[in-house]
């Protein structure tokens, strides 16, 4: 199943930095993870923001939720979540 998933993170002001850093390098390594695991297949930066927009291929609504709920900056995120279908007129093999 593919999803789109905007994410738009929301640090405090008042958080301990060298804690964000390593909360931020755990996120790094856990969102490459996936993405080598072609379950995280697009991420891109909306500019000016600090959101992006992914594009997530796994095999559940559950499986979804699981893997968002493991993204270590997960408790300070806004997170909007949209299925998506291949459309009939879609040329593309690989968009399914």
């Amino acid at each position: 199943m593919i999803f789109h998933v905007r994410m738009d993170v929301n640090i405090p002001l008042d958080i301990d930095e060298e804690k964000i850093n390593k909360i931020k390098l755990k996120e790094k390594e856990y969102s490459q993870e996936l993405q080598r695991q072609g379950k995280w297949r697009h991420l891109w930066r909306i500019s000016g923001e600090y959101s992006n927009i992914s594009i997530f291929d796994v095999e559940s609504n559950e499986a979804l939720h699981d893997l968002l709920q493991g993204l270590p900056l997960f408790p300070y995120m806004d997170i909007k979540v949209m299925p998506l279908n291949r459309h009939p007129s879609s040329i593309r093999d690989d968009d399914s």
